[in-house]
């Protein structure tokens, strides 16, 4: 398979991209390629101006199963298939705007951690979690234990650690993982139609506000109170009252 055709990239004119991994036969496991090619889709998605939002899917029945274990011993892949050197969850982040997950189908252990690198979460109704590193006697790498503990809670973040059992989309939601379930047909329309409703503020607020919520999530409530304000000073204080007001009238249908 060429490096292009392991990930494809489809851009909206009306602003986001679907990028999905497209790995089908081999339970789009993460390989070094596949890896690579994400790495330089997700750079080229965050230099392209017409592009805001990105989501994020793959093809075929399983989102994914993670790392290809047929590359850990491979000499060009030590140690650990190259996970360090070839980072799934660094790729992504590169992407400044909302990331979406629109989630089809199982995602297991590596596939796990992508899926909690991205901002918001979509799961069809067909979609399974699981976070099997305890039982292949392996530690997540790519931050996988750090977002699952900070999305569901220290008591929670141990039993699907440590027993490694596989969860549905809706227990998924209910634990707070998950941000929507929806049938199966519904998954991409839907990541798509909240995509646009990003898209309706602008760009630049985007990025400042996701950023903004990433920052806040690592500090303390005092420090996280006094970013807000100074973030809060640097962009609202030199903001010119008309423009404010148009996108008001815009927010509200106010033509006048």
């Amino acid at each position: 398979m060429s490096e292009e055709a392991c990930v494809t990239v489809e851009r909206s004119p009306e602003g986001w991209a679907v990028l999905t991994l497209n790995r089908p036969e081999r339970l789009n496991t993460l390989s070094i390629q596949l890896r690579q090619a994400l790495e330089r889709e997700v750079a080229a998605l965050e230099q392209d101006p017409a592009i805001h939002v990105l989501i994020l899917t793959a093809a075929g029945k399983m989102f994914t199963a993670g790392l290809d274990l047929n590359e850990w011993h491979s000499a060009a892949a030590a140690p650990a298939a190259a996970a360090y050197r070839h980072d799934a969850v660094a790729a992504l982040l590169q992407f400044r705007g909302p990331v979406i997950a629109a989630v089809n189908g199982p995602a297991i252990t590596g596939g796990l951690e992508v899926v909690l690198a991205c901002d918001l979460i979509i799961a069809s109704e067909r979609a399974r979690f699981a976070d099997t590193h305890v039982r292949v006697g392996l530690l997540p790498g790519w931050g996988g234990s750090v977002r699952l503990l900070s999305r569901v809670g220290i008591a929670k973040a141990k039993e699907l650690a440590l027993t490694a059992r596989m969860f549905s989309a809706e227990e998924a939601q209910h634990l707070g993982l998950v941000n929507h379930v929806v049938p199966h047909e519904d998954l991409l329309p839907f990541a798509q139609a909240m995509a646009r409703d990003m898209l309706q503020a602008d760009p630049q607020s985007l990025k400042a506000y996701k950023a903004l919520l990433d920052e806040e999530s690592l500090l303390p409530v005092a420090q996280a109170l006094a970013l807000e304000r100074a973030r809060s000073m640097a962009i609202n204080s030199p903001q010119p009252l008309e423009e404010i007001r148009a996108r008001l009238d815009r927010l509200t249908g106010n033509k006048k």
